[in-house]
């Protein structure tokens, strides 16, 4: 299972790979807390928080009256992978800089499949959410949402092209998450895919599958991702954990 990480921590890890990357290099000034309220969709205060961990762990520098800096330290972003937002959590929330640019909301005939795994009886409707998000002028995800009729039929297809819709149900709708079931695998673009992507149809991709389930482990919500495999590298940084039976390997969260 794989725990809903708090908005607050996915808005400091992408601030932080904007550091590495260096998007804002030593010394620089950063977005103000309004700015990054805006671009992510969020309270100055979930920004705040963001914010005073970074500055916690050295990253950046409030300055009362200027702004919040980026630490000269280059030892310290250095020390970080360049390639930070390829970690786990990181395929969750694609906030940092993908834009989608594409949105399609419809209702549909569930498939026996996505019918089984949302709970839901015979013949089921489901609204289906389709989304094309771009780094940097090139589409890097092609998404397929998949939501119950009493949760989709309140999501507004212009939302999506200001925020996640992660952020939509969990802000704007209130549904509290308690776990995913995300499953990863290397597979090859279908027709819909390649074109959605501006990819050669059998191009490799890193296709992703996700469950949520709120706090009562009633499924919400089936999301499939396909990210191109030109653009989008997957890494998971690993730490050797001593424990009473021995060690072991465990992810590392930050």
């Amino acid at each position: 299972m794989t725990t809903v990480l708090p908005v607050y921590y996915q808005i400091k890890q992408a601030i932080k790979g904007w550091i590495v990357n260096k998007q804002f290099g030593p010394g620089e000034k950063i977005p103000s807390e309004n700015e990054l309220a805006d671009r992510f969709g969020v309270s100055r205060l979930t920004v705040r928080q963001a914010i005073g961990q970074l500055s916690q762990e050295g990253f950046l520098l409030t300055r009362r009256g200027e702004g919040t800096f980026v630490t000269r330290d280059e030892r310290l972003i250095n020390s970080y992978s360049s390639e930070l937002i390829g970690f786990m959590e990181d395929l969750l929330y694609q906030v940092t800089r993908a834009r989608s640019k594409f949105v399609q909301v419809r209702r549909i005939e569930a498939p026996k499949p996505i019918r089984e795994k949302l709970g839901l009886g015979d013949a089921a409707d489901v609204v289906e959410i389709k989304r094309v998000r771009f780094l940097d002028e090139k589409p890097l995800t092609f998404s397929v949402n998949y939501l119950p009729l009493e949760i989709g039929t309140k999501i507004r297809e212009a939302d999506l092209y200001k925020k996640p819709l992660l952020q939509v149900l969990e802000q704007d709708l209130r549904i509290r998450f308690g776990e995913a079931l995300q499953t990863i695998e290397a597979c090859f673009a279908d027709s819909e895919v390649s074109e959605r992507l501006m990819i050669p149809s059998g191009s490799p991709i890193l296709f992703v599958e996700r469950v949520m389930y709120d706090e009562r482990h009633r499924p919400v919500e089936i999301f499939r991702s396909s990210y191109r495999g030109d653009l989008y590298k997957f890494i998971v940084r690993f730490k050797k954990v001593k424990g009473k039976r021995g060690s072991t390997w465990v992810q590392r969260a930050d």
